[in-house]
């Protein structure tokens, strides 16, 4: 029996990331809420009234950008909308994934449903049945400077809803005509404001980012999970991950990535404890000499005992990205906006999508450093000069005639230095366009695709350090494993099998990317904390 998709009232105001994944990828169904369609009733209300006083409204009886200054005849203000939307229909390169573009069409709901728009309460409807139906526009990824809202992007979204160009109908590519019959549902000729108020906005560039907060989210989970075996791995010391370490430089990244692999950990025969390591340094010491030299570690390297200040500002970045996200896909980003309570309309820059820009330029960033740190981690893994006595490159056979993860470490690396490469800022990038209108632009498109882009390569990295954690605990500290970490192993030991040349490497990270992070299986690390 086929579970019927829960549903998330749009209301304007309280959309979350994670529900702009559930909607985009049909595990949701939308409605709207009744008290914000009055608002939106009386949004619409309140422009007719202005225009029958025939006030000059931009974008609804002028033209647009530099040509704003050209006052439109009544008789045109719809073919305006319809002109508005073909024309900026100019994208170009691969199409946005039909379960990402579902997701920016709901970020535009719910701006519209928000009733600053001025529009119709029939568009905010098909919208929503589009979305239930799975009727997602085809939007090419090339276009969008960011700045009068993402006007290339919500072009393409837009000639989805008047019924032209071409849509995904449950994801099968169909021209939109076709695709509305299948649904029974009718396209939507467009009043006054409704193709402005649809294109003038950062839905696309919030949509993707939310789907990059999703992987982003999973990735830094899993990078504890990954820090934490590497301590039992190696037997790091305790006194790394000390509550009142943490406490005297209280950054909260800092503080919860530290709490979290010690909850992980907690109740391991692995972890070295400092109090047990000073009689054991001087039994080694056999002579009066001067200086002698311990074959135990006073201190863990940097990537083990450093983790949680590494991953603290990584932590906070995806905190701060989750904030402003949220904060613009319940806000209202149009231009000109209508606040019929106040009986204002008001020209102003809304549509400019600086913050997710700016937020999305410190996730690559953040994405970077988790991966600096775990490709580090791996390498220590793999380096016999560095792995404290696991076999080289972790070979389980014969070295030399079979090579274990050497070969594999190459996706880490090159992939490692590619995303380092992508973390260069686009907020930063405006050029000048629209006959200099837009004479200082976002990028925030660009910018949350390369997080998306970012994401995907991070999860190799990630995923490749998991396997090395799972081999290394073939060789040994498996049996003491704590109690989070303990849980964890014994999961995922159910679909490992030590790599030993017989099958293609390739295979086994393909099959654990997936469980990773096409999984919720670490949505919530408290699922595998000691009970208190």
């Amino acid at each position: 029996m086929t579970k019927t998709p829960s549903k998330v009232v749009l209301t304007g105001n309280d959309l979350t990331f994670q529900d702009i994944v559930a909607i985009g990828t049909g595990i949701k169904k939308i409605d709207l809420d009744p008290a914000a369609i009055d608002i939106c009733r009386a949004s619409r209300d309140f422009l007719s009234a202005q225009l029958q006083q025939k006030k000059v409204i931009y974008g609804v009886n002028t033209s647009f950008g530099p040509m704003c200054n050209k006052i439109i005849n009544d008789r045109e203000t719809e073919a305006l909308q319809t002109n508005l939307i073909t024309s900026h229909a100019a994208g170009l390169g691969e199409p946005i994934p039909a379960h990402i573009a579902l997701g920016i069409m709901a970020v535009r709901l719910n701006t519209l449903v928000k009733g600053h728009s001025g529009v119709r309460i029939r568009l905010l409807t098909l919208m929503k049945d589009m979305i239930n139906a799975l009727i997602a526009p085809y939007i090419p990824e090339c276009g969008s400077v960011g700045a009068s809202g993402d006007l290339i992007h919500l072009a393409h979204m837009s000639l989805a809803i008047i019924g032209k160009g071409n849509v995904y109908y449950k994801n099968q590519l169909m021209p939109a005509v076709m695709a509305f019959e299948k649904a029974g549902l009718v396209p939507l000729a467009l009043s006054y404001k409704e193709g402005l108020a649809l294109m003038n906005g950062t839905a696309a560039m919030t949509g993707i980012a939310a789907f990059a907060l999703l992987g982003a989210n999973r990735l830094y989970n899993t990078a504890c999970v990954n820090a934490a075996f590497a301590v039992e791995i190696f037997g790091g010391i305790d006194d790394a991950f000390d509550v009142d370490l943490h406490r005297i430089k209280p950054h909260p990244g800092q503080v919860e990535t530290a709490a979290l692999i010690r909850r992980l950990y907690k109740g391991s025969g692995n972890i070295s404890k400092r109090e047990d390591l000073h009689q054991k340094i001087r039994n080694q010491e056999t002579t009066d000499a001067t200086v002698f030299e311990t074959s135990i570690n006073v201190q863990d390297v940097y990537s083990l005992r450093c983790t949680p200040q590494v991953l603290a500002p990584v932590k906070e970045a995806l905190d701060y990205a989750v904030s402003v996200v949220e904060i613009e896909a319940n806000s209202s980003n149009d231009n000109p906006i209508i606040i019929a309570e106040a009986k204002k309309i008001l020209h102003g820059g809304n549509f400019h999508g600086q913050s997710i820009s700016f937020a999305m330029d410190c996730l690559c960033i953040a994405l970077s450093t988790l991966c600096n740190l775990s490709e580090r981690r791996t390498n220590k893994l793999l380096d016999k000069h560095l792995n404290e006595g696991l076999p080289e490159h972790l070979i389980p056979g014969e070295t030399g005639l079979t090579m274990g993860f050497m070969g594999a470490q190459y996706l880490a690396t090159s992939t490692t230095a590619e995303n380092r490469n992508l973390a260069a800022p686009m907020s930063v990038n405006s050029i000048s366009c629209n006959a200099s209108n837009q004479d200082i632009v976002s990028m925030g498109t660009v910018a949350a695709r390369k997080a998306l882009r970012m994401v995907g390569h991070a999860k190799h990295v990630v995923t490749l350090e998991m396997l090395a954690d799972l081999q290394a605990l073939s060789f040994r500290n498996s049996h003491r494993l704590g109690k989070g970490t303990g849980r964890i192993y014994e999961i995922l030991n159910r679909d490992f099998h030590v790599y030993d040349n017989t099958t293609i490497f390739h295979d086994l990270l393909v099959k654990f990317r997936a469980l990773l992070f096409s999984s919720p299986l670490f949505d919530d690390l408290s699922d595998y904390f000691e009970a208190s």
